[in-house]
């Protein structure tokens, strides 16, 4: 066993045996989400490193710590890329961080999620123990796909050591184009493109505009940017950047992300809103109160939660069937609860 490895062994133990929570960290930058941050720091930003990138087989596995920009610096020098475009929200934003939050940017609803890359993990459990799930293929799997569960965790359900993810080719060509509309209209012709063999890779709506980015073959990005007209954007890779890190005034405040049936129409609910995804998400900066926000959602046909805000606030509301399944997956694989208590729910 590795050095640090054995290390993180040692201190997981003795958080186990006293009941000591610990608070696993690398970069930090998605500290701002969930409720109180509970326990000792267990800092694993020192475990880094690509361990194997087989560009011609499209997977990559590389340690927690390892910084994202090193990834898709790594992934850009053979034309590849996470094809679920992770926000960073931060420079030291790590591997570990983006699988552990599962957060996925503007190109989600055409390429999938970071949960839907995720091949294998090596994970180490709440008593110290080195696990390992899934490998460095796609493959179907009985029962739960233990890796995958990793993603959106934060950390409370175990420590991630390495992370086997599978990479897709950049496309050889991107247009962005944007059209001036309203909500209405811009939620119905997301859905309508969506229903048509059209290479658009994002949507975003926001402040009275429909932006959409198209991607592929030359040909084909020429043939769709023929067929859905608009104006063209010049600084596109400077507007996509700030959709993904959320660096528009739209998202400033306390923000909600409503994951919704895409084709529900606008949402009556005061402050500013950014949808993306053909419809399907929609960020509310709000001072609304969260029932208001939690009853909208459902009514919709998702859910919502609170993204950044007060951390003694709800930030989601959980069905009694989901809430059980959570507690037995915490007992499992954390039986003594020590990783990141209560950040996600008070109930686990």
């Amino acid at each position: 066993m590795d050095l640090l490895v054995q290390q993180y062994a040692e201190r997981i133990r003795a958080a186990a045996a006293s009941k000591s929570p610990l608070r696993i960290r690398a970069g930090g930058t998605k500290d701002f989400y969930g409720h109180a941050l509970a326990g000792d720091v267990l800092d694993v930003s020192g475990w880094q490193g690509v361990v194997e990138y087989e560009p011609t087989e499209l997977v990559i596995t590389a340690r927690a710590g390892t910084p994202l920009a090193q990834i898709e610096g790594t992934l850009a020098q053979r034309g590849q890329m996470l094809a679920c475009e992770p926000p960073h929200f931060g420079a030291s934003a790590t591997l570990g961080g983006c699988v552990a939050a599962g957060f996925s940017g503007p190109r989600r609803a055409a390429a999938g999620s970071v949960r839907d890359f995720v091949l294998g993990t090596r994970v180490m459990n709440g008593q110290g123990e080195e696990l390992r799930f899934g490998g460095t293929v796609m493959k179907n799997v009985a029962g739960f796909d233990v890796s995958r569960l990793m993603a959106g965790s934060f950390g409370t359900l175990g420590l991630l050591l390495e992370v086997s993810l599978k990479v897709l080719p950049r496309p050889d060509q991107e247009a962005t184009l944007r059209f001036a509309m309203n909500e209405a209209k811009a939620i119905e012709i997301m859905n309508r493109w969506a229903g048509h063999p059209l290479p658009i890779s994002a949507t975003c709506f926001t402040d009275g505009a429909l932006t959409v980015r198209v991607s592929g073959s030359r040909l084909a990005v020429k043939a769709a940017c023929d067929k859905l007209g608009g104006d063209p954007v010049a600084d596109s890779a400077d507007f996509w950047h700030s959709i993904r890190e959320q660096t528009l005034p739209a998202f400033q405040g306390r923000l909600w992300r409503l994951s919704i049936k895409s084709t529900t129409p606008p949402l009556n609910l005061p402050g500013r809103q950014v949808i993306e995804w053909n419809g399907g998400l929609r960020w509310l900066a709000t001072d609304a109160p969260a029932e208001q926000v939690f009853e909208a959602a459902r009514r919709a046909g998702g859910h919502a939660t609170l993204f950044r805000g007060a951390r003694d606030e709800p930030i989601m509301r959980l069905e009694p069937g989901v809430l059980a399944l959570h507690r037995k997956l915490k007992a499992a694989l954390d039986p003594q609860g020590i990783f990141g208590p209560r950040r996600l729910a008070p109930e686990f």
